[in-house]
Order: structure tokens, then sequence, then C-alpha cells
């Protein structure tokens, strides 16, 4: 779990470590997690669902990036954790997020759902913290004056 503010580096480090593992032979998927719950609710419209989680199972790393970003519907909800219940000691994940654990059940709705998701990912995790300034602030063109 990466952890810290945005502009920190920690979806350049998510990628970094991706790419590590694509050049050794593994398989790499990388979602926001909005387009992870877009791509899972078409899924499930158009009866392929299954077929997307044998994708999700075949891949050696999941990457969920901007995790807590922007609030999820409940059935989003729902299926986010059918992800991480699938990829529970199964497969390495790596989450990108700004919010602390105590703000997760604002963008999921469901503090029961939360507190198992909650569960399974910290069991074998490692949380690395992002305490610095913006990359992109600190390179901005636009500066204060």
């Amino acid at each position: 779990m990466f952890y810290g503010g945005p502009g920190a580096g920690k979806t350049h480090l998510g990628i970094a470590l991706g790419t590590m593992a694509i050049n050794n032979q593994k398989s790499v998927l990388f979602y926001t997690v909005h387009s992870l719950i877009n791509e899972l609710v078409k899924a499930k419209e158009e009866h392929s669902h299954e077929k997307l989680m044998k994708k999700i199972e075949k891949a050696d790393l999941l990457i969920l990036d901007e995790w807590g970003y922007l609030p999820l519907h409940q059935e989003g909800s729902r299926l986010l954790f059918e992800v991480i219940s699938f990829c529970y000691e199964r497969k390495s994940i790596i989450i990108t997020t700004n919010m602390e654990f105590k703000y997760w059940k604002n963008f999921l709705f469901d503090e029961k759902l939360t507190v198992a998701i909650i569960d399974r990912l910290v069991h074998h995790s490692h949380l690395l913290f992002f305490d610095r300034e913006s990359h992109r602030k600190k390179h901005a063109l636009m500066k204060q004056g």
C-alpha cells in the first residue's frame, strides 16, 4: 500500500514496479479504481463478468491506482470487494491512496464491507508512506509570486 499526498510519487513507483515485474515475465494489470469498477459494471451488463475475472486471475500483479479519490456506488463497492477477496492470498496487489483507512467507509459507503476489505488488504501488506511535497506542485509553471 502506497499512502501519501497527491504528486508524492505513489503512481510513479507503482508503474515502475509493474514495469519491473513485466521485465521479469510477470503479468501485470493496472487500473484506476474507477476504471476497474466501470469495466466490472459493463462486464456484468454484457454477461462477460466471468471473462474479466479470469483476466484478473491470470495476472501476477494487480495495481489499483487512485483508491478513494472518488466515491463508489453500492454496486461498485461490492464489485471491488469481490476483486479484493478473489485476489486475497493469490496474487500481489499494489494500492495507491491518499486516504487514511478510517476514511475508507466514506467512499465505500458500507462499514462492514470496508472492514472486510481492509482486513484482507493489511494481512500480508507493507505500508509505504510518501511524505513529500507534490512533484507537480514543486515543478509547476504557475508559481505564486
